[in-house]
């Protein structure tokens, strides 16, 4: 089984092949369990932390970029079975340069599209999908049957895809799933121009002794979920039988609603008075503004039903960073 993974330089994308390399196989609805023989990572950056994949597997890295139509091309040389699709440019990025977002966003997405339809076997293709598809006027908790309505070029290029790949799976040429992630928390590394990144940022920095900005007020409520999270999404979508999504191929999955404040309760009972105090307010209106037409909360029995879960606490999420990013150790 030939496994392509776009944007695996990220966050997510660098979990998510550690984990099918630990896996070494992946279990499609169409065929059953088999070995995964190649894993191909791609991204626009150097891919740093390219994983073992053991004796049975080849795991090769690619770097270019998805707005080249000969580099999305030399991808499918040979037919792939599965495409993890995480390759996007983010928020402040799209709404600072549409042409460029439009580009990576949309563009690319359909050269790539087009690539699984001219195969002979259609693969199996997820695609990471938001939650900023939803904006505007929305109720306390949404569902998968509110209107999207994007109130930012980021989510507006994230549901067309969401419609481009149920009109693809519609027709046979793959067989997708989308999945509109939460707000991924504790994202490693340093902040980026994703809108919601300061969400983040408030944990992640005086987790480790350093000051962090918070530009939106504490009463602000979201939707996260923690990079463990995210990982056994996109696995899950991979394998779970589709004739269960009928024709709404997307799915909003679960996740954790809590306020700013809460983020800071957790984070103060787990590392303390001393890394809350790192925390400084700087209220940022162009942020503000866009935060305030997001989502706060989801209803996703649906996503349960077919076997996604998230976390319960942010606690929880806090100690998931801890582990997985800092060695189990807090401070500076």
């Amino acid at each position: 089984m030939r496994v392509l993974i776009l944007g695996a330089a990220g966050f997510i994308g660098s979990h998510l092949a550690q984990a099918l390399c630990r896996r070494g196989e992946l279990r499609l609805a169409d065929r059953g369990a088999q070995a995964i023989s190649e894993l191909v990572l791609a991204d626009n950056r150097i891919i740093m932390n390219v994983p073992d994949p053991g004796l049975h597997m080849t795991v090769r890295t690619v770097q270019g970029n998805v707005c080249d139509p000969g580099f999305i091309e030399a991808l499918f040389a040979s037919d792939v079975d599965a495409v993890f699709h995480l390759a996007a440019t983010l928020t402040l990025d799209a709404e600072m340069d549409f042409s460029h977002g439009l580009e990576v966003n949309v563009h690319a997405l359909m050269r790539l599209l087009e690539q699984c339809r001219r195969q002979s076997r259609a693969p199996a293709f997820v695609f990471a999908s938001s939650i900023s598809t939803y904006g505007g006027s929305l109720p306390d908790t949404v569902d998968d049957h509110v209107a999207q309505t994007p109130q930012t070029s980021y989510g507006t290029h994230k549901a067309i895809a969401e419609l481009l790949i149920n009109d693809y799976s519609r027709r046979g040429f793959l067989d997708g799933v989308g999945i509109r992630l939460p707000t991924i928390v504790i994202r490693p590394g340093k902040p980026n121009l994703a809108a919601s990144g300061f969400f983040s940022n408030i944990l992640r920095e005086p987790l480790v002794g350093q000051e962090a900005v918070l530009p939106v007020s504490r009463d602000v409520r979201h939707w996260f979920a923690s990079p463990r999270a995210a990982v056994g999404f996109l696995t899950h979508a991979a394998e779970i039988d589709t004739a269960q999504l009928g024709w709404r191929r997307t799915l909003s999955v679960p996740g954790l609603s809590a306020t700013v404040g809460e983020e800071i309760e957790a984070l103060h009972r787990v590392a303390g008075d001393k890394a809350v105090k790192l925390i400084r307010e700087e209220p940022d209106e162009r942020i503000i503004g866009m935060v305030a037409g997001w989502p706060r909360n989801f209803d996703a029995r649906r996503a349960a039903s077919l076997g996604f879960t998230a976390e319960s606490s942010f606690d929880e999420i806090i100690r998931i960073h801890i582990e997985d990013e800092l060695g189990g150790r807090i401070g500076g």
